[in-house]
């Protein structure tokens, strides 16, 4: 079994370890216009330099992911510590630093005059695994998988960029089974905090095993004052989520849709009788709603759903195992209709893509509502794939030299 911080490694697409398959199809999608052009903002590019084993990643800005060329090489803010992880709010950035179990630093950037990153605070915060934003902060949630039986949340402030309030949740207790409750991600939903959650054994030598694989939760809590206010079940999927990839959107409508992966294990071995597939929770209510269900992996062909990224008009860009046994292995994007539970895979990237940049965090959609960025990593180098939502169809944008694309944040 890999070490859960090696799943995080792959989920985040850091590209030391590149794709061996590359596109050889001629496909020739729709020219799509750069998104800047009515939307003021930049990129943030992460990058980690390839063949060095644990260096940090270099962060690189662009007004335009759609051509052109960017390079590490001498360029760049480098990160320290080698596991990073970045999110956006309230016009800052943010990057995390993944200690594995010791305190990491929280670094704060604002974009200056000429749109460059500028370090504005760094502070120490404890390691996390789950982090959003959420009012005017960022919620994140230190999850232990053995030993202590409390996770801790801190909320720190975007605007004073440092902790505001903190407190712990007893997972024991929460998981009600015998088993703890490991979030795999919170979301504000309204006034409230979903949080769904695995039930884990947390004991060698099956500390990411379950007992029970065919049933869903998500906590849902008070916000600011993080009380439980209960938990929403269901019966008709696995785990929501999984470790460092978010399982929840929240549409314009107000109403939240949740995937499970379908990727719980039992001694190491795939365990459940249950699909990968979405669920929908009607706004206003905490109760999953029993007429909607669309099986992804029924509309697939089997394949499963390990990440996704909403595009807005109920859909969503999903990353889908190639192996459906292999919950750490390549992906294939496709696109889904969540509302009229349609399935289209993408055409125009890589049919198996190793590394990738991360899914949890991309909120690179074009002003117009009609583009996606996504970085790819392979064998002939590191690209911005520019997908035309309507016609899932894809093309090579922004390259990027020296290194392999992690993560791409749009920050306004």
């Amino acid at each position: 079994m890999k070490k859960p911080y090696l799943h995080w490694f792959f989920v985040l697409g850091t590209g030391l370890f590149l794709s061996a398959c590359s596109d050889d199809k001629t496909i020739e999608p729709p020219i799509i216009t750069d998104p800047v052009a009515t939307a003021p903002s930049r990129y943030v590019v992460a990058s980690a330099p390839v063949g060095s084993s644990g260096v940090a990643d270099y962060l690189l800005t662009t007004s335009d992911l759609s051509q052109g060329t960017i390079s590490t090489v001498g360029k760049g803010i480098e990160q320290d510590g080698s596991y990073r992880y970045y999110i956006t709010h309230k016009g800052k950035f943010f990057s995390l630093l993944y200690g594995q179990g010791n305190p990491g630093a929280v670094t704060t950037y604002t974009l200056s005059e000429a749109g460059e990153l500028v370090k504005s605070s760094d502070f120490q915060s404890e390691t996390v695994q789950v982090f959003a934003p959420a009012g005017d902060d960022i919620l994140t949630i230190k999850v232990p998988r053995s030993g202590n039986e409390s996770a801790s949340w801190f909320r720190i402030n975007a605007d004073q960029s440092k902790i505001v309030g903190e407190g712990q949740i007893n997972i024991v207790r929460l998981a009600g089974n015998g088993e703890r409750a490991h979030f795999t991600w919170a979301t504000q939903v309204g006034d409230k905090i979903f949080a769904p959650y695995m039930s884990i054994k947390g004991a060698a030598p099956d500390v990411f095993g379950t007992a029970y694989p065919d049933s869903s939760w998500i906590a849902v809590f008070s916000y600011p004052a993080m009380q439980l206010e209960k938990v929403i079940k269901d019966n008709r999927t696995s785990f929501i989520g999984s470790y460092f990839n978010n399982g929840l959107l929240v549409d314009e409508n107000g109403d939240t849709y949740a995937f499970s992966p379908a990727v719980a294990t039992s001694s190491g071995k795939p365990a459940g009788t249950k699909p990968s597939a979405f669920v929908r929770i009607k706004k206003g209510t905490t109760e999953f709603d029993q007429s909607y269900y669309f099986n992804v992996q029924e509309k697939s062909g089997g394949k499963k759903v390990i990440g996704q990224t909403y595009l807005g008009k109920g859909k969503s860009l999903l990353y889908m195992l190639t192996d459906a046994a292999n919950q750490y292995g390549p992906t294939r994007l496709a696109i889904s209709d969540l509302y009229n539970q349609t399935f289209t895979w993408v055409t125009g990237t890589p049919e198996s893509i190793a590394s990738r940049s991360a899914s949890y965090n991309n909120n690179t959609v074009s002003a117009d509502g009609k583009t996606i960025f996504v970085g790819i990593n392979t064998d002939a180098g590191s690209w911005v794939y520019a997908i035309d939502i309507a016609t899932a169809t894809a093309r090579q944008g922004l390259k990027v030299e020296g290194g392999a694309i992690t993560a791409i944040v749009k920050v306004k």
